[in-house]
């Protein structure tokens, strides 16, 4: 074969997996029926309350799937649903100094998830996921707290799409 040849059976060979639904460049494995998802607005049932959490977490969600996904999001029901609460927003000391003070804090929140294929009732399930974020003792959470939501945010959310449409 020549090199032409080669990358003409290349990209012959991507499209067609392309366009079969075996593989996605996005690393998502959808099934082809399924054309869109509804994400439900996420409770925050957690005893201590950030105002803000809940929406952030679920507009970063809905951009994740209108980014990496060809689903259209639908405002109530879709083939896929994804539904969830905040249970725990806490914050513990980790690292504890020979003074015997906190070096260190951790914000951990834990979310529990409901996935609904309605196309698929076999790929349906409920789990809790947490995630968490040091910062130093020196500084209140007021001062760190939206940057650490921030990043325990994104690390939720790349968790919700994996389990839901990247099957890892």
């Amino acid at each position: 074969m020549t090199g032409n040849s080669k990358i003409f059976f290349l990209v012959l060979l991507l499209c067609i997996l392309h366009g079969c639904g075996i593989y996605s460049f996005s690393g998502t494995s959808i099934q082809a029926d399924v054309k869109s998802i509804a994400v439900e607005y996420f409770q925050n049932k957690a005893l201590r309350v950030n105002p803000s959490l809940a929406n952030n977490l679920s507009e970063a969600l809905i951009d994740k799937y209108r980014k990496l996904t060809k689903l259209e999001i639908a405002p109530e029901v879709g083939d896929l649903n994804v539904s969830g609460e905040i249970v725990s927003y806490v914050t513990n000391p980790m690292a504890v100094t020979a003074e015997e003070v906190a070096a260190q804090n951790r914000l951990t929140i834990t979310i529990k998830i409901t996935f609904t294929n309605r196309l698929h009732p076999e790929d349906d399930f409920e789990k809790s996921l947490s995630a968490y974020a040091d910062y130093d003792s020196n500084q209140s959470l007021d001062s760190v707290e939206e940057g650490l939501c921030d990043e325990i945010i994104e690390i939720l959310v790349d968790d919700i799409f994996n389990a839901t449409v990247a099957n890892w």
